[in-house]
């Protein structure tokens, strides 16, 4: 079945985000995303899954473990399990990437405090 945002099952997230996915499976999840401005995600860690992002429009700024890293459009940036991470939309335009996760991060999310 061809996917787009437009067919697939939306869900919101952290302060005003949204999600689409594309693929919902145990195994793989692959999810498209989009952060307004100045919003952030609560650092956190996956024990079993690895991850990879693809940023489509704008600039994503990442703090994985004590480093911070921009990636731009059309860059990407893989977080192996148990690495301690979170991304953050600090431009004033929207933030729009996929995400794909192997295997799902359903019940393997551990929120750090802040």
């Amino acid at each position: 079945m061809k996917k787009s945002k437009e067919n697939s099952e939306h869900y919101n997230w952290g302060d005003n985000c949204s999600g689409w996915y594309l693929l919902k499976t145990q195994s793989l999840s692959i999810i498209e995303e989009l952060m307004p401005p100045k919003t952030k995600e609560k650092k956190h860690y996956h024990n079993k899954s690895q991850q990879f992002f693809r940023i489509l429009k704008g600039k994503a700024t990442f703090e994985i473990e004590n480093e911070t890293i921009e990636v731009e459009s059309g860059d990407g940036i893989h977080i192996p399990p148990k690495v301690k991470h979170r991304i953050r939309n600090d431009q004033s335009e929207n933030l729009e990437f996929i995400v794909i996760s192997e295997p799902t991060t359903r019940g393997d999310r551990y929120d750090e405090t802040d």
